[in-house]
């Protein structure tokens, strides 16, 4: 973390001008909450969708410019709201038109390409205050967590952007730099988000929709299924970005791989001693009676079922929860830590995970599945498969590959996506 400008500054104006340059669907949702709060806010996109843009948000009172130049030059904030893997060309292109004094704040989700960039493109007469809003544009700002990262600025602006935030009434979540972060976001975001990739490139290259199949009609079957559909209802390009320039993210991507590789050597070995005392090992230390659990209800999991037969029951190994549990348990992770940087999907599934692994009954039930049950190998055989794929392109930083891999599975579960959607929201704010 670079030191704070040891300059005296003045306090942010009240009356100050805010600039967003990225107006797709988080920057407008932050461009009209700051204009409902009362702030003037003007922002910028690409010159093709000035028109369009212009017509949307002039009713909300807010200005917008044909290109991000116009609010280098006139905000007092500017807060970057692109793609991480576009930062840099944004910053390189607008950057330099800075005025003095401005506070920049970037918007990205992995930090480590976006203070590249600042370092690199903005007048060092600029200070640098990072966020991260850990949400989607499905929830409004109020009630959602924001992390604030100091890097270039002094406290005055700090404590300045962090009322603007608290006037939306988010959630702030101060970090004491962008390495804490992203070491943080690749635990909670990138590796959650192979796990669920993984298990819908499963299901969709064995040509089946989970809740066709008594496998997945389960309380916690029910979780996958919403967060693997909430997931691909979104955008490639956010969860490619997370794996590919997070630096911390491929270490734990390969990490995952591995267990999830071992234990299913494991399982087709039957080597049933060696499974059991490996996977009650992973209990002890992630599930360790001193920390505070995340406790699922188990009665609103099993009301959100898409199962054609929701009568219907067949044990399921679980494979993708004894994965992470296991990887968690190699990297030396406590996810509860975590929780301070959550999202509503890593949530889920840590509160799935500690579900299964806290229930005897349950945990026993999928190891005997997992080792025996021949009749779940196939699904256990196409979700190792889907990790191998996936865990190679994150491995390869293959970002135009990791799109394309995302957006087969999407198109898939196409007809579902806003209906999964819908239910995860619903799902999500019962559970948590």
């Amino acid at each position: 973390m670079s030191d704070y400008i040891t300059k005296n500054t003045e306090p942010l104006k009240q009356n100050m001008i805010i600039g967003i340059i990225g107006l797709g669907d988080m920057g407008k949702l932050y461009a009209k909450a700051l204009a409902a709060a009362g702030y003037s806010v003007c922002g910028s996109d690409l010159p093709s969708e000035f028109i369009r843009l212009s017509s949307e948000l002039s009713p909300f009172g807010i200005e917008v410019f044909e290109d991000g130049k116009e609010i280098s030059r006139k905000c007092d904030l500017i807060i970057y709201s692109v793609e991480a893997e576009l930062i840099g060309k944004a910053v390189r292109e607008y950057g330099p038109y800075t005025r003095t004094g401005a506070v920049v704040a970037g918007q990205t989700s992995v930090k480590h390409p976006e203070i590249a960039a600042f370092e690199a493109f903005l007048p060092k007469d600029v200070e640098i205050i990072s966020l991260h809003a850990l949400h989607g544009p499905g929830f409004e700002p109020r009630g959602q967590n924001i992390v604030m990262i100091p890097y270039r600025n002094s406290q005055t602006s700090y404590d300045g952007i962090a009322t603007i935030f608290e006037n939306l009434g988010c959630e702030l979540i101060h970090m004491p730099d962008f390495h804490t972060h992203d070491k943080i976001v690749a635990d909670t975001q990138a590796v959650t988000h192979l796990g669920f990739e993984s298990m819908g490139t499963a299901w969709k290259e064995g040509g089946t929709y989970p809740w066709e199949n008594d496998a997945y009609t389960g309380g916690i079957d029910n979780v996958k299924i919403l967060t693997t559909l909430r997931i691909f209802s979104y955008k490639a390009h956010v969860y490619a970005g997370l794996a590919i320039l997070n630096p911390y993210a491929r270490t734990q991507v390969r990490r995952y791989a591995v267990s999830e590789s071992e234990l299913f050597k494991l399982m087709i070995m039957e080597r049933e001693k060696e499974f059991r005392e490996r996977l009650y090992k992973a209990r002890d230390f992630v599930f360790h009676e001193s920390r505070k659990p995340v406790l699922l209800d188990d009665e609103i999991m099993r009301e959100f079922s898409m199962a054609t037969n929701k009568a219907a029951y067949k044990p399921n190994s679980h494979l993708s929860l004894l994965s992470m549990v296991d990887a968690w348990t190699h990297l030396g992770v406590n996810p509860y830590d975590n929780l301070v940087c959550q999202t509503p999907p890593f949530r889920l599934r840590l509160g799935i995970a500690e579900y299964l692994f806290k229930n005897e009954d349950l945990l026993e039930e999928s190891i005997q599945t997992a080792l025996f049950d021949k009749s779940i190998r196939g699904d256990d055989l196409e979700f190792h498969s889907a990790v191998r794929e996936w865990s190679a392109i994150i491995g390869y930083g293959d970002m135009e590959g990791y799109k394309a891999h995302f957006n087969q599975v999407k198109d898939f579960f196409s007809d579902r996506l806003e209906e999964g959607r819908m239910k995860s929201t619903q799902l999500i704010k019962r559970l948590i």
